[in-house]
C-alpha cells in the first residue's frame, strides 16, 4: 500500500479495525474494480492529510471474504467508518475527495 495507508485482512481486522483507538476508514476493494482504482489516490491525499488522527487502509475482498461477509459487503468500493469497533458511516461506489472527507470529520 502506499504512505500512510494500511492494509487490512481477515485475520489482523479485529486487532488493527475493532481495537483501534482512533477512527479507522476500511476501504473494501478488489483489483479489478474500476471505482476502486478511483478512489485509492483520494484515499492516499486523505491518509497523508489525516496521519496520527485517523488510520486509512484497505482490504482486498477477493484474498479477504470473511470480513466483507461478516459486515454485509457486497458493493465495491464500500467505505466503512468504525469507532470504537462499531460501524459510524458507511459509502458506497466512488465518492468525491469532499464526500469522504466530510464522512470523516462526522465520523471523528
Amino acid at each position: 500500500m502506499a504512505g500512510n495507508i494500511l492494509s487490512f485482512t481477515d485475520e489482523d481486522f479485529e486487532q488493527k479495525v475493532l481495537k483501534a483507538e482512533k477512527l479507522t476508514v476500511v476501504d473494501f476493494w478488489a483489483e479489478w474494480c474500476s471505482p476502486c482504482r478511483m478512489i485509492a489516490p483520494i484515499l492516499e491525499e486523505l491518509s497523508d492529510e489525516y496521519v496520527g488522527k485517523v488510520n486509512i487502509g484497505k482490504i482486498d475482498v477477493e484474498e479477504n471474504r470473511l470480513t466483507p461477509g461478516r459486515f454485509g459487503v457486497r458493493a465495491f468500493p464500500t467505505l466503512l467508518f468504525f469507532r470504537d469497533g462499531i460501524v459510524q458511516k458507511q459509502i458506497v461506489g466512488a465518492q468525491s475527495k469532499a464526500k469522504i472527507k466530510a464522512a470523516i470529520e462526522q465520523s471523528m
